[in-house]
């Protein structure tokens, strides 16, 4: 085996993913503490580990922010990334699942697979992730690892193989029975470990638990099914090549236990990561495309292939700049060469490179084939880009993710702080792709979308603390519009002639309303010489500004068709001011004659859950005045329920939601078209603008 195959081949780019508070934080300080990273074990209640970092989660206690740490176990380079667990920030463990080669799922043993569990698991699929299971928290009341098995196999769809047994129960767990070696292993108040024989009393458990293991992994291997079935002895590397295989194939999930909190089973995930979590040379090269062909590249795991690297994360340091975090697929990166980005077409020299250490960063001189590192001061590079060689140009897959589904209005009280929101928003944006910041150009608000009310806390707070900028949140304000129900024909008329230069321009014009959605149409019918040429795009002008704000509801005036058909002009005191304001005055009198009605935008929402919540998300939409259009099957047990919803009556529904469906339930929603509102709604809103 040549020096890069022995490097790649004990190499390991891993992820601890779960559902929040299952432990994976902890868990990641038990692994940096026994591969000799760190010397004192941090804790997450203390707001002291290395991989939570930020402000915000050593004060909430939970994971924001993906941090990647390397480490080394006998001889194994392990690249670890600890992802968050809450739903809110479920982009960071998607982009971290793109250049992941394996994956760690932790489930809390009394809770079993939580709805977030669910979530990492369907995105862990989607990049095809090998996993193991680490059913942690077994010395809690409660803890049941046979209820966990059955939750992975019914609701994750899963193959789990249990290759170790719990000594002991909830308070009195103390060590696990490694079911391959078939040896106690024993854990100190320190997490020492030490192997003991199986105590007498727990080998009939053993030997019917070794059987069920032999049965499943007979079922996804057929050596060890026909030597299962002739009664032959299978040995323990043969067991652990074949669980290897089955594994790194996803046809399997070995299942672990322990408690991380007390350091008990960490050594054995350990020597799990290493023994069936995937190696780059044990998966297919990455698949990419000639930006100028089309032509599929295959990038081979190799440092003699031109570079291909991944960007997944963008982050912004106060004092370097941005940090390009990117996994190497082929090839090698160094300071000093000059790689290409095919989505710009741009080409950049490479400055500092840096090995990440959570917050900390070792610089480094080159970032090699299965390298995850960062490069530093890289302006013009975005999440999801390619890095490649100028001689090869090629493309990777680009991460996607969900759609914002909650927004906020942000309000400064000057123009320089305005100035500064402005800039803050966009190194956010940056960062974090689920951010949508826009500007309302009806209500001149800044609307910022997210995922959810603690992303958007979060974000509001690295506002104040990381740029300095106060901002006051409130709810976005709905964009209603008005506009007329019945055709009515005006008069616009400005006539002031007192003396000297005075102002006549008159306008006879018809309205009369179109379809939703048509926007504004100006014709001009005159004949003969009743008003000027030159005075009629004046007139058009001034229907057009008074659209901006009509006279019933204060609100834009949309769907229109105005047609000029007479007027009278002066020969001195007649200009195109005076026909500019005389089209304004005549959209405003049409509109208080023509039946005014409010408009309030309808959005299209997809509603995707598990098919018992679909009773009570029915009800729900249904109080929020919505038209259920469809219900679509999904995947097994999931349905998605198509509607047409007010957009006023959505503020909040993602919370909602979750309530309703446990934490499973997501959605997706766009604007559909406006609708005429209530009349209650629209007495309310005219009462509140009078």
């Amino acid at each position: 085996m040549t020096h890069q195959n022995h490097r790649l081949q004990n190499l390991r780019n891993i992820g601890i993913i779960a559902h929040i508070d299952a432990g994976k934080t902890t868990t990641t300080e038990r692994i940096l503490w026994h591969t000799g990273l760190i010397h004192r074990v941090g804790n997450v209640d203390e707001g002291n580990t290395v991989t939570d970092f930020m402000p915000q989660e050593r004060e909430r206690g939970i994971t924001i922010q993906s941090a990647a740490i390397t480490c080394e176990w006998k001889g194994h380079q392990i690249n670890l990334i600890d992802t968050p667990g809450h739903i809110d920030f479920t982009s960071e463990v998607q982009r971290a699942l793109r250049v992941l080669d394996g994956g760690v799922v932790a489930f809390d043993g009394v809770a079993g697979v939580e709805p977030q569990s669910e979530t990492v698991w369907r995105q862990a699929d989607r990049y095809g992730v090998p996993r193991i299971a680490f059913v942690n928290k077994m010395d809690r009341p409660g803890a049941d690892l046979d209820q966990t098995l059955e939750m992975m196999r019914k609701r994750l769809g899963a193959h789990p193989i249990l290759v170790q047994c719990p000594i002991g129960r909830e308070e009195s767990f103390e060590g696990v029975i490694d079911l391959i070696t078939m040896r106690a292993l024993y854990f100190d108040a320190e997490g020492a470990m030490r192997t003991e024989p199986i105590p007498q009393a727990l080998r009939p458990e053993v030997e019917r638990r070794r059987e069920q293991m032999l049965e499943a992994l007979a079922d996804v291997d057929d050596d060890i099914a026909l030597a299962y079935l002739e009664g032959e002895e299978i040995s323990r590397p043969t067991l652990m090549q074949a669980l290897r295989q089955a594994t790194c194939a996803s046809r399997a999930v070995p299942v672990l236990c322990g408690a991380a909190l007390r350091n008990l089973g960490i050594q054995p995930l350990l020597d799990a990561i290493v023994a069936y979590l995937p190696s780059p040379l044990d998966l297919p090269a990455i698949s990419g495309r000639d930006p100028l062909t089309d032509a599929e590249i295959l990038c081979q795991p190799s440092e003699l292939e031109p570079l291909a690297a991944l960007v997944f994360k963008i982050s912004t340091d106060p004092y370097v700049g941005k940090l390009a975090f990117l996994r190497v697929y082929s090839g090698v990166i160094a300071r000093g060469m000059t790689v290409l980005n095919p989505s710009t077409g741009e080409t950049a020299r490479i400055g500092r490179l840096v090995r990440m250490h959570a917050d900390r960063r070792e610089e480094v001189e080159e970032l090699r084939t299965g390298d995850i590192g960062a490069v530093l001061g890289l302006r013009a590079v975005q999440t999801g880009q390619t890095l490649c060689d100028p001689s090869r140009p090629v493309e990777l897959e680009e991460i996607t993710f969900p759609t914002p589904v909650i927004e906020i209005s942000l309000k400064t009280q000057s123009k320089a702080a305005e100035e500064r929101l402005a800039t803050a928003l966009q190194r956010l944006a940056d960062e974090d792709p689920t951010l949508n910041v826009r500007q309302n150009e009806q209500t001149g608000e800044t609307i910022l979308a997210g995922m959810g009310e603690l992303h958007l806390d979060v974000v509001v707070d690295r506002l104040r603390r990381e740029f300095g900028v106060e901002a006051h949140v409130s709810p976005p304000k709905v964009a209603y519009c008005e506009t007329i129900t019945r055709p009515v024909t005006v008069e616009g008329r400005l006539v002031k002639q007192s003396g000297g230069r005075g102002q006549f321009a008159v306008v006879v014009v018809e309205f009369e309303p179109l379809e939703g959605g048509a926007g504004f149409v100006f014709e001009n019918k005159i004949t003969g010489g009743a008003i000027p040429k030159e005075y009629i795009p004046a007139v058009e002008k001034g229907i057009r500004e008074a659209m901006r704000q009509g006279p019933y509801a204060k609100m834009p005036v949309v769907d229109i068709k105005a047609t000029l058909v007479d007027g009278k002009f002066h020969e001195v005191d007649s200009s195109e001011r005076a026909f500019f304001t005389a089209g304004s005055l005549a959209l405003k009198e049409a509109v208080l004659k023509g039946g005014p009605v409010l408009l309030e935008p309808m959005m299209k929402v997809d509603v995707v859950a598990p098919q018992q919540y679909t009773g009570d998300i029915i009800g729900d939409l249904s109080g929020r005045a919505a038209t259920v259009t469809g219900i679509e099957p999904r995947t097994a047990g999931v349905q998605s329920i198509l509607a047409l919803v007010p957009l006023a009556r959505m503020f909040g529904y993602a919370t909602t939601l979750r309530s309703l469906t446990q934490g499973r339930g997501s959605f997706t929603m766009e604007f559909s078209h406006y609708q005429r509102t209530s009349d209650q709604v629209a007495k309310e809103i005219i009462s509140h603008v009078a």
